[in-house]
């Protein structure tokens, strides 16, 4: 199902028949998660930015599995009003361009009092792109979406949870980040989209530190794929599909997990970038 909303840049998904029916008054409690299963409960809710492909999109199906309502947000708004359609929980759609970082952040705000609860972020919107001949458009176009649109989400969610702290509950969100093994070594193939991932795992790293001494409960995540097998994948090595990256991501998050490979093998290579001096890199790779 989906909801509409009068915010400019909150749509509706052409709403999916279910089965079963209840009143107005079993609306405000109810919350439908699969046919014929009406479950009384506090309703989870996950944004998702970069939902509209690749690992966000399979994401959003398997954390609509879970149970969560999905707020979606992106810039191809008529593809997630297709997703939003067929999933079993309610959704929200934002078009969004995280490279315009104010508009981005005012959006993100909209779909957060759009939806009945967020405990849930994820940030997958990314870009990649081979550039041997370091032309600038790539480059930019790589720093403006990894690094300059990371950041304008991750502050605005980490706003979003820490202004709406509850200390009677176990906690009070949980941000995760998608970075890439990539973080862990430069490529000459592409050297923005390394050396960006490597901003996202470092500024996670950061942002946990930044817990120990804050009274808001966060769990921050810091996920690191390998290959995975979207339209961005520069590689078949060990690669997976979207769909086991979501189901492992969904274990990470189940788990509270502050960082995770997936899969989860990629832990072996990351941990050889990491020893090995760059003189023998340059020469293996």
């Amino acid at each position: 199902m989906s909801v509409t909303r009068t915010s400019s840049r909150i749509h509706s998904a052409p709403a999916e028949s279910v089965v079963g029916s209840r009143s107005s008054e079993d609306n405000e409690r109810y919350t439908y998660r699969g046919p014929n299963v009406w479950d009384m409960a506090n309703q989870r809710g996950a944004i998702i930015v970069g939902a509209s492909s690749g690992i966000g999109e399979a994401l959003v199906r398997r954390l609509a599995n879970d149970g969560y309502e999905i707020g979606m947000a992106a810039r191809r708004t008529e593809r997630m009003q297709r997703i939003g359609a067929a999933l079993p929980t309610k959704s929200y759609v934002a078009t969004m361009d995280v490279t315009a970082t104010e508009d981005a952040r005012a959006g993100f705000f909209e779909l957060t009092e759009a939806m009945p609860s967020v405990d849930l972020v994820v940030i997958s919107a990314g870009t990649a792109a081979r550039n041997r001949d370091l032309e600038w458009e790539p480059e930019r176009r790589t720093i403006d979406v990894n690094v300059r649109g990371f950041t304008a989400v991750v502050t605005a969610a980490m706003e979003y949870f820490e202004q709406n702290s509850d200390h009677a509950s176990e906690a009070d969100g949980h941000l995760v980040g998608l970075s890439s093994v990539a973080a862990h070594v430069g490529n000459d193939d592409a050297p923005a989209y390394n050396a960006s991932k490597a901003y996202v795992s470092t500024y996670l790293e950061g942002l946990r530190y930044r817990q120990t001494d804050r009274d808001a409960d966060v769990t921050i995540t810091t996920i690191e794929p390998g290959f995975v097998d979207t339209e961005l994948s520069m590689g078949g090595f060990w690669e997976c599909s979207a769909a086991v990256s979501a189901e492992q991501i969904a274990r990470a998050i189940r788990k509270e997990r502050r960082h995770a490979y997936v899969t989860r093998r990629w832990r072996a290579i990351a941990w050889v970038l990491d020893l090995v001096p760059e003189a023998l890199l340059r020469r293996l790779l």
